[in-house]
């Protein structure tokens, strides 16, 4: 298992159609999420997506056990491992929010997400997950799952005065360290 090169915005594999898993609990795939979550941890992301690190799978991992330095405010999100998503949005409410991407990195960008939302999958063994969340937690989410389909989140923004550099935008976060 190693920390695996995140790809950066303008290579063409992060905007493929990632391909559904189609057998779980291989050592394929437990090497694979062991790469996810040693590349996010060292990346202090908040979730990362498979296509991300060059893996072209409908797996995504998010979560955050503690304080994250790139998102010290935000509510803590179990560590899971979603595999082959579908995502449901439980209301018409969007919201607008910062947001950043270790595949957009040193930018941040105001981008308009469903509030709440249902998400189902299964885990790394093949046991269905079906959660319903709001907040951050869904905004992580979608995030995420866009990787999986081939949209970054500046393709989401609305309005491109709202977007820029961390650290024009946010110097308090720049001082403390935080490069996206």
């Amino acid at each position: 298992m190693a920390i695996k090169d995140i790809l950066k915005m303008g290579d063409e594999r992060l905007l493929r159609v990632a391909k559904p898993v189609e057998a779980f609990d291989t050592p394929e795939l437990h090497a694979l999420v062991q790469d996810l979550l040693e590349t996010m941890k060292d990346a202090h992301g908040a979730g990362l997506a498979a296509p991300q690190i060059g893996v072209d799978l409908r797996v995504v991992i998010f979560g955050s056990g503690n304080i994250n330095p790139r998102y010290p405010d935000a509510p803590i999100i179990p560590q899971t491992i979603l595999i082959n998503p579908i995502l449901e949005p439980l209301c018409e409410e969007m919201k607008s929010a910062w947001e950043g991407c270790l595949s957009v990195p040193g930018l941040r960008g105001l981008v308009p997400r469903h509030v709440a939302l249902r998400y189902r999958g299964f885990d790394l063994d093949g046991t269905e997950i079906d959660r319903s969340v709001d907040g951050f937690h869904a905004r992580v989410v979608q995030h995420e799952c866009d990787h999986l389909d081939g949209v970054l989140y500046p393709m989401r923004i609305e309005d491109m005065r709202q977007f820029g550099y961390t650290e024009v935008l946010f110097p308090q976060l720049a001082a403390d360290g935080d490069d996206d």
